[in-house]
This record gives C-alpha cells, sequence and structure tokens, in this order.
C-alpha cells in the first residue's frame, strides 16, 4: 500500500511523516525505515525506527531511488514500513513526473506487503491523476 502525505511548501508534512512512523513503531511487529535528504529530522524519529540520509548514499534520481527502496526492503523480510520525507527532492523531479516511480513503488509495495508512505509538495488539486489514487 502507498499513502500520501501532501500539501505546500511549509505545511508541516515532515512533522506528520514523523508521527506518523513514531505512533507506528508502537504497534509494529516488523521493522520501520524512514528515508530522507537530510539529517535535520533525525533526532525527532523515533530510534526504533532506521534513519537514512540518502546523501550519504549519494542517491539521485528516481531509479537509483526506487533500487535503494527495493535494497532495504531485500535486507530484511519483517519490513512494513517505509517512510520517504521529500520524494520528488531526492528524485530531482517534479512530482507530475514521477509516474514511473509511483508504478515501481507500487510493485515493490505490493510484492512484500510494505506500507509506503510519501510525502509530496503540492496541494490535494495539483496531485497528479497517478497519485490521487494513493490519498
Amino acid at each position: 500500500m502507498i499513502k500520501i502525505v501532501y500539501g505546500p511548501k511549509g505545511s508541516g508534512k515532515t512533522k506528520r511523516l514523523i508521527a506518523m512512523a513514531n505512533a507506528d513503531v508502537t504497534t509494529l511487529k516488523g521493522l520501520s525505515v524512514f528515508i530522507t535528504d537530510n539529517k535535520r529530522c533525525m533526532y525527532d524519529v523515533n530510534r526504533a525506527v532506521k534513519f537514512i540520509d540518502v546523501k550519504d548514499f549519494n542517491i539521485t534520481g528516481e531509479e537509483a531511488l526506487c533500487g535503494f527502496i527495493c535494497g532495504v526492503c531485500a535486507c530484511s523480510y519483517d519490513q512494513e514500513f517505509v517512510y520517504v520525507d521529500g520524494i520528488a527532492r531526492i528524485a530531482g523531479k517534479s512530482v507530475s513526473e514521477l509516474s514511473k516511480l509511483f508504478y515501481m513503488l507500487e510493485k515493490v509495495s505490493n510484492d512484500n506487503d510494505i506500507t509506503i508512505v510519501l510525502t509530496c509538495s503540492c496541494e490535494k488539486e495539483d496531485l497528479p491523476d497517478f497519485v490521487k489514487k494513493y490519498v
């Protein structure tokens, strides 16, 4: 399953994502990962959630990001949640250009029974159709 946290820049998407990750860890049976491209919120995320800054691994572009997420999921069969803050920023494209990435992530999510939660910086009415189905 893919879930979307959306809103304009500065509307608190990252804080909502952190709150979700921290709340989910209380009922978690497996593992949870928080992926972003900076370390600003590193200490806000519960330490039971694996925090990953993609800049530490030189991840840029949508294919590299999807491959990285696949690697994270492959390293543990009890992965339950993957939270990605700033999907468009990490991919280096606008949300409307990420249909291929969303297709790949949906496949990874369904094949591995993992919930992937992504942030998108735009209003609900500005989300592309391929993203709206996850709202």
